[in-house]
């Protein structure tokens, strides 16, 4: 199956349970189906979106469908995801107040590279 260019797809380490879990929240408020998740692991489906797998290793990454296609990553994906989700597009908010990206970004990569100690038996399954 190819990347599916219709929705926003969410490319995310799926053998991170942290990760997972993650994801795992954002499918249950996501109960129209407006973003396609889809593991870095999955080559087929993500070759499309040529993004570097060193890159997709490193952080999550949100590309929105054509003719857009923009992609964000890290914590820069996460109000985007945030506004693409009724009922919770008001999160999205407090990215918008001075100084909140960058510490954002800093949380992220610190969570990001300890991502396989934080959750109890994070490793591959």
């Amino acid at each position: 199956m190819g990347a599916d260019r219709m929705r926003p797809t969410l490319i995310y380490d799926g053998e991170c349970r942290f990760c997972q879990r993650s994801v795992d929240v954002l499918r249950r408020w996501d109960r129209e189906h407006r973003i396609a998740l889809v593991p870095f692991q999955d080559q087929a489906r993500v070759a499309a979106f040529q993004i570097p797998l060193p890159a997709l290793a490193a952080a999550m990454h949100l590309v929105l469908p054509a003719p857009d296609g923009r992609v964000f990553s890290g914590a820069d994906a996460v109000p985007k995801l945030l506004e693409l989700l009724p009922g919770r597009r008001w999160l999205a908010w407090g990215f918008r107040i001075p100084g909140v990206a960058p510490v954002a970004r800093r949380v992220y990569a610190w969570i990001a590279r300890r991502r396989h100690c934080l959750v109890r038996g994070s490793g591959p399954e």
